[in-house]
C-alpha cells in the first residue's frame, strides 16, 4: 500500500476546538478522513482482487472470458489511469473546487463506478472501470491534501496524523480481499446464492457490489461529519482568476499521455521512447545544468526510474501473482479453505505490523541511518529477492499446486521493500521539490506510480501457468532486472548525494 500524499503546512485561524477532540488527541476531522480512506481504500482494493479473476474467468464461469493479455492490458491501463487522473484531479482542487469538495465529488463518482461493475454485462464493466479512475483521480491528491490542512504549521502531531491515516488506508486494503473474495469465490456463499433462488455465477457481481458498499459507507461518514473539516479545502475566492488555459493544457498532456501509454500496447517503440525520458532528463539536468534546483531535479528524476521500476514488479501482486495464487498454490493452510484472492490481504497485514517497526528503526539509527539513495537500493534488493523467491515455487509446480508459504514469503519480502522505498520516497520528494514547482513533482511521484502500474500489466502478459520452464524465466528475468538497477543505483549513490546536497541525504 502507498503512503497518503503529504502538503504544505497551512496556518489556519480557526477555533481551538477544531484542532482537538479527536483521535488521540488529534483534530476531530482526522477520524472523519481516516474513515473516508479506510471505506474508499477498502472499495479500491476489493475491486482490484476480483479484477484479473473475473476478467480471465470463462464465460461459462460468469466471467468476461478475456485472454490474459487482454485482461493484462485492461488491468494495466485502469491503475495507470486511476494514479495518472491524480495530476488533473489535483489540478482541479487547488484552482477552481477545493479540495473537500474534490474528495465529495471525486467519492460519489467511485461509488457509481462500483454499482455500475456490479451490473452483468461488458458495457458496464469498462463504463464502471472509467468512473472509478475519475473518481480517483479527484479524491485521491485532494483527501490527503486535506489532512495536512488539519494541523498548523509546525505542529508536532502533523507527522503521527499521517501515520494513522497510513493505517486507516491499510485497514480497509486488508479487509477488503477478505470481504470481496468471500463473496465472489467461495462456494459456500455460491450455495447460499443458490438457496436464495439467485444465479451463483453472478457472485462476480457481489464481490463488486460490496467494493460499492464500502465506498456509500464511506461517503455517509464523510458528508455525516463534513463540517468537522469545514476550515481546510475550501475553493479559491469567487474573484480569483481560473487558470482554464493552464487546465486545458494539464488536461489535454494527461489525455495525451494516457493515449500514447494505450497504444504502446500496440507499438512497442512508444513504450520505449517514454519510459526512456526520464533517462534523458536526469542527464540534462545533473550534467549540463549546473544550478542548485536542477541538480535536485536530476535527483528527483533517478529515484523516479527506481520508482517505475519498483512498482512494476510490485503491483504484479493483482496480476502475475495473483494468477499464480489462483491457478498454481493450494488455497488451505491446516485443512482449511480459503479463496485465492485473500492472498491481496497479507500484504496490508505485514504494513500494518511492520511500520511502526521501520519507524522505530529510523529514528533509532538517527544520523547513522542509510542515505534515501540507499534507502531505495534496499527497497529494490527486498523486491527482486521476492521474485527470485517465486523461481523454485514456480520449478515446484511440476508436482502440483505448491504451498501457499511460498506466496507469503514473497509479501513479506516485498513488504519489506516497500518500507524502505514508498514512505522514503514521498517525504524525500517534498524535500527536494524547487518552491515554485512542489505540486509539479508531487504529481510526477505519482506518475511514476502510474507508469509503472502500466508496465506491470504489460509485463504480465508473459505470466505462463502451463510451462514450470518458462514460468521460472519469468521471475527469474524480472529478479535480474531488478537486481541490475539496484547495482546500478548503488554505483549512482554517491553522485545522487551530491546532487540531493548535504541538508537532504
Amino acid at each position: 500500500m502507498r503512503a497518503p500524499l503529504p502538503s504544505p503546512d497551512p496556518a489556519p485561524h480557526v477555533p481551538e476546538e477544531i484542532h482537538t477532540g479527536g483521535i488521540a488527541g488529534h483534530p476531530k476531522g482526522l477520524s472523519n478522513l481516516f474513515f473516508a480512506e479506510l471505506w474508499e481504500r477498502f472499495s479500491y482494493y476489493g475491486m482490484r482482487a476480483l479484477l484479473m479473476l473475473f476478467m480471465i474467468a470463462p464465460m461459462a464461469a460468469g466471467g468476461l472470458g478475456f485472454t490474459q493479455q487482454q485482461a493484462a492490458s485492461v488491468y494495466g491501463n485502469y491503475v495507470m489511469s486511476s494514479y495518472m487522473l491524480c495530476i488533473l484531479g489535483g489540478f482541479i482542487a487547488d484552482n477552481f473546487i477545493g479540495a473537500r469538495r474534490a474528495v465529495l465529488i471525486g467519492g460519489f463518482i467511485i461509488t457509481l463506478g462500483h454499482y455500475t461493475l456490479a451490473l452483468n454485462s461488458v458495457t458496464t464493466f469498462y463504463a464502471g472501470l472509467v468512473l472509478v479512475a475519475v473518481g480517483t483521480g479527484l479524491l485521491k491528491p485532494s483527501i490527503s491534501t486535506l489532512v495536512g490542512g488539519l494541523y498548523r504549521r509546525g505542529d508536532a502531531r502533523r507527522d503521527a496524523g499521517f501515520s494513522l491515516f497510513y493505517m486507516g488506508i491499510n485497514i480497509g486494503a486488508f479487509a477488503a480481499p477478505l470481504v470481496t473474495g468471500y463473496l465472489a469465490q467461495d462456494e459456500g456463499f455460491k450455495r447460499i446464492l443458490v438457496g436464495w433462488g439467485l444465479d451463483p455465477l453472478h457472485a462476480w457481481h457481489w464481490g463488486f457490489g460490496a467494493a460499492g458498499v464500502g465506498m456509500t459507507l464511506g461517503m455517509w461518514v464523510y458528508v455525516r461529519r463534513l463540517n468537522w473539516i469545514r476550515h481546510v479545502g475550501d475553493a479559491p475566492e469567487a474573484h480569483h482568476r481560473r487558470p482554464w488555459e493552464r487546465l486545458a493544457l494539464v488536461a489535454l498532456g494527461t489525455v495525451t499521455l494516457l493515449y500514447l501509454m494505450m497504444k504502446s500496447d500496440e507499438h512497442v517503440w512508444l513504450a520505449y521512447g517514454i519510459y526512456s525520458l526520464p533517462v534523458l532528463a536526469v542527464l540534462y539536468f545533473g550534467v549540463f545544468r549546473k544550478d542548485e534546483d536542477s541538480k535536485r531535479i536530476a535527483a528527483i528524476g533517478v529515484f523516479f526510474i527506481a520508482a517505475v521500476l519498483f512498482w512494476a514488479v510490485f503491483e504484479q501482486a493483482g496480476t502475475s501473482l495473483t494468477l499464480f495464487a489462483d491457478e498454481l498454490t493450494r488455497t488451505e493452510i491446516l485443512g482449511w479453505s480459503f479463496p485465492s484472492s485473500w492472498f491481496q490481504s497479507v500484504n496490508s497485514l505485514f504494513v500494518m505490523a511492520l511500520a511502526p517497526v521501520f519507524a522505530w528503526l529510523w529514528v533509532t539509527l538517527g544520523t547513522r541511518q542509510p542515505s534515501v539513495a540507499a534507502k531505495f537500493v534496499f527497497g529494490l534488493v527486498f523486491l527482486g529477492l521476492s521474485f527470485a523467491l517465486m523461481v523454485p515455487a514456480a520449478q515446484g509446480i511440476v508436482a502440483g499446486k505448491v504451498s501457499p508459504w511460498w506466496l507469503i514469503g514473497v509479501y513479506f519480502l516485498q513488504t519489506l521493500g516497500e518500507m524502505c522505498l514508498s514512505p522514503v520516497g514521498l517525504s524525500t520528494m517534498s524535500k527536494l521539490a524547487p518552491a515554485r514547482l512542489t505540486g509539479l513533482v508531487m504529481g510526477v511521484w505519482f506518475l511514476a506510480t502510474s507508469l509503472g502500474n502500466k508496465l506491470s500489466g504489460t509485463l504480465s502478459a508473459d505470466f505462463s501457468s502451463k510451462d514450470p520452464v518458462a514460468l521460472a524465466h519469468f521471475f527469474r528475468n524480472q529478479a535480474i532486472v531488478v537486481g541490475v538497477m539496484a547495482v546500478v543505483l548503488l554505483a549512482l549513490v554517491p553522485w545522487v548525494r551530491h546532487l540531493m546536497g548535504k541538508e537532504h541525504h
